[in-house]
């Protein structure tokens, strides 16, 4: 007779079967719907977005936490992550080069989805007893689905928030930190449990400030990881200048015909080259996951659309830059179809960078550059996740339990370096299918008052 746990590991393995086309099939057509019913506005104010980030309107006086900026560098730092690396290599591994764009075309789409998320992130926050900002998908949620039961609102906001506290500690915290300490003792044999106790010991010292310090360090390390990494992927390419024509002609024509398996290559269809494509592109910028808005929150405005424009610009960033210069980097290398089939993953971007340095005599250099990707993408991620965990919690039971919730925190970025359970893996995809509805349901409930804040916010701003 099965036991309990295999009972429920044994539905979620069955759920994660259709899971995956769950989230494609409602991320997907709210992201078209969105961008058309605002009529593409995350590319119409481009110029206006770029100066709310820069601060022209940063005001010390406005509700908030943090800077728009800041605000957006947490959101970042707990996008971007190891799927930058490892995703990104098994699309292309798996779906060929036409996966890239339709990673780019969920990241258009995808801009939309978050501006409206993170909209009304803003516009139904609320003030804690601690003066701090707290907002996100449990309390728009419960609002959305409150108009027809008040009930029926807080019973969902609940689950919801529930859900998100379990990721926070599976996706945001096991997972990373175990990616972390495999690929150090793999590399550099660095004992697991040393990695475990520097990672708890820095997280400690960064969370415990709150979302102020958090701000503080992800405004830091975030654009410093991304200027290091996209600088080490712009080498390969420059080097390799003249394969970007070729590259950029095997995305467009693999995105429509697929690939044919050449050499080790996998081999794909038209099928297989925009589900990996269309799957990694919303597993990677979290556009409509409902992780976002819980950062945006705290933003220093008094504005909800302000704030969700700045938040527009996060896929961008996420995969139309960092997983492009990822993507770039094995295709121009030629690695994604002479590579052996099993070389899948951040296996697969260290041969890319290896085979496009080698000739210039620096391939020593790419498992050092891969390396520090996944350490710097993995710790922000976990750092950007333990404050959204931090507030799904204070949501179901206020603030007494936070410092608590921190140390559990820490605790768990030690045993997540020591063990690896592929239950943590499948439980983290079905949690994300758990949050996706019904915060996709809610902000289409809320369309209505999306759309007014929208038309208010552009008819008094005459630079947008």
């Amino acid at each position: 007779m099965q036991t309990f746990f295999e009972l429920i590991q044994n539905f979620i393995n069955e759920f994660n079967q259709i899971g995956t086309y769950i989230l494609i099939f409602t991320l997907l057509p709210t992201g078209i719907f969105l961008t058309v019913w605002f009529r593409f506005l995350q590319l119409r104010h481009v110029k206006h977005t770029v100066k709310v980030i820069c601060g022209k309107y940063d005001d010390p006086s406005d509700p908030g936490d943090v800077s728009h900026f800041k605000a957006l560098t947490t959101a970042l730092s707990a996008t971007v992550g190891v799927g930058n690396i490892a995703g990104v290599a098994l699309a292309i591994k798996l779906g060929g080069p036409g996966a890239i764009f339709w990673m780019w075309l969920v990241a258009l789409l995808g801009m939309m989805t978050k501006f409206a998320e993170c909209t009304l992130g803003i516009k139904y926050r609320e003030k804690l007893d601690d003066n701090s900002s707290s907002g996100g998908p449990m309390y728009y949620i419960e609002e959305a689905f409150g108009k027809f039961s008040k009930k029926l609102g807080k019973l969902l906001g609940t689950f919801f928030a529930i859900a998100f506290v379990f990721l926070a500690f599976d996706v945001g915290n096991l997972i990373q930190s175990n990616t972390v300490a495999e690929t150090l003792v793999v590399s550099y044999g660095i004992p697991k449990l040393v990695t475990g106790i520097i990672l708890s010991v820095t997280l400690f010292a960064v969370i415990i400030g709150g979302v102020r310090r958090i701000g503080d360090v992800t405004s830091k390390l975030m654009p410093l990881m991304t200027i290091l990494y996209v600088s080490c992927a712009l080498l390969v390419i420059v080097l390799h200048i003249g394969h970007i024509p070729e590259v950029f002609g095997l995305i467009f024509s693999d995105a429509f015909t697929g690939t044919s398996a050449v050499g080790g290559f996998v081999g794909s269809t038209f099928v297989i080259a925009l589900r990996m494509g269309v799957s990694r592109g919303l597993f990677s910028n979290e556009a409509g996951l409902g992780s976002a808005p819980i950062a945006h929150a705290a933003a220093k405005t008094h504005e909800p659309v302000r704030e969700g424009l700045v938040a527009s610009v996060g896929p961008f960033i996420d995969t139309i830059v960092i997983c492009t210069m990822t993507a770039f980097v094995i295709l121009v290398s030629d690695v994604w179809h002479t590579a052996p089939a099993d070389l899948q993953g951040a296996p697969l971007t260290v041969a890319g960078f290896q085979a496009g340095l080698s000739p210039f005599g620096l391939g020593s250099l790419a498992s050092h550059i891969v390396n520090l990707g996944i350490v710097l993408f993995a710790f922000s991620t976990i750092i950007g996740w333990s404050y959204y965990g931090e507030r799904a919690l204070t949501y179901l039971f206020g603030t007494k339990p936070v410092f608590a919730y921190r140390v559990l925190q820490c605790g768990a970025t030690i045993l997540g370096s020591l063990f690896a359970v592929e239950f943590v893996w499948a439980l983290g995809d079905t949690l994300m299918v758990f949050t996706t509805v019904p915060n996709l349901l809610a902000i289409l409930i809320l369309l209505g008052v999306i759309t007014k804040e929208v038309k208010s916010y552009f008819e008094r701003m005459k630079d947008a």
